[in-house]
């Protein structure tokens, strides 16, 4: 049976949809897990969202994706999600790029091992376990899958753990659903070339203290807007969105609503805000990460028509 990490994933679901002749009579449904609960299931397919009651479920589990993206496309928007949250200090190891940002966030505290290292993969490994002792951080790397599967068991072998598995996920811009018709009264979405101080604070509530290195990955991008939403004179929704992957892809990030103001449709309205700005500039897509026990927000995005183009993990040397 399916479990809440299968949220996002493509699966099949065997439902009992009668009685003949004293045999059940089953049908079966093919699609992206959108919601899973003790009494239901929701699937995204082809045809629309159906949900299912599990007492109806005979059968479920996840199968492989219908077209998996090419090693090209995956290595492309990875390298525009990395100048989408650029780390201040970086280096190259052949083709990896290998990123530090004073410990904040995993993303920009990573080597990312796309393409060739210009040497053996054990070697590479080696070189960045050195390049972060030289810094005193801890080694990590990020894994993007499939393309980076030869690394990560290489890293297995090693003892290397894994973090929890993020979701690349990717709609066209020209895709996304409108916004309702009762939403003319919503409160405005605005977007500034900089954050401000009540934005920051909103982010360092979710990601820690900001650092300098921390307002470098969110400012040091030549197209970037920060949203906001102002209810009652305070702040209660913020959204980030870049555009690079050479102007084609939008970079959604740091989507947030304060608990007292969310079921409002306000995280919708931000993704909109940003998306609308996107299109302007040129790009076509949107992309953002988000961790696949997420079930909230992959719940959400999917209900924006995300869909999961390829996942990652986010690996950790054993201590010396």
């Amino acid at each position: 049976m399916l479990r809440q990490e299968d949220v996002g994933q493509r699966v099949v679901v065997r439902r009992i949809v009668g009685i003949r002749a004293g045999r059940p009579l089953f049908s079966d449904a093919l699609g992206e897990l959108a919601e899973l609960s003790e009494t239901h299931l929701t699937l995204a397919t082809a045809h629309g969202r159906i949900t299912v009651p599990m007492a109806e479920v005979h059968r479920a589990k996840r199968v492989p994706a219908s077209r998996r993206p090419t090693a090209a496309a995956v290595a492309a928007l990875e390298h525009a999600a990395d100048e989408a949250w650029p780390a201040p200090t970086r280096a190259g190891l052949g083709d990896w790029l290998l990123r530090s940002a004073d410990g904040w966030t995993g993303r920009a505290n990573s080597a990312l091992p796309v393409g060739d290292p210009d040497r053996p993969l054990p070697a590479a490994i080696d070189a960045v376990q050195r390049w972060y002792a030289g810094l005193g951080r801890p080694a990590l790397v990020n894994t993007p899958l499939p393309l980076s599967a030869p690394v990560s068991a290489e890293l297995d072998a090693r003892g290397w753990t894994s973090g929890p598995p993020a979701l690349v996920q990717t709609v066209p811009l020209a895709a996304l659903p409108p916004a309702p018709a009762d939403s003319a009264g919503a409160p405005p979405v605005e977007l500034t070339t900089a954050p401000s101080t009540d934005w920051l604070a909103v982010a360092a509530s979710r990601k820690g203290d900001l650092p300098a290195a921390a307002r470098h990955v969110l400012t040091a991008v030549p197209q970037v807007r920060f949203a906001q939403v102002t209810l009652g004179g305070r702040l209660v929704a913020i959204g980030r969105g870049t555009v690079t992957g050479a102007n084609r892809w939008l970079g959604l990030s740091l989507i947030e609503v304060a608990p007292e103001a969310r079921r409002r449709g306000l995280a919708r309205q931000v993704v909109r805000a940003l998306a609308r700005w996107g299109a302007a500039v040129g790009a076509a897509n949107a992309f953002l990460q988000v961790e696949q026990r997420n079930i909230e927000a992959v719940t959400l995005y999917r209900t924006l028509g995300f869909t999961t183009h390829h996942t990652y993990r986010t690996r950790t040397a054993p201590p010396d």
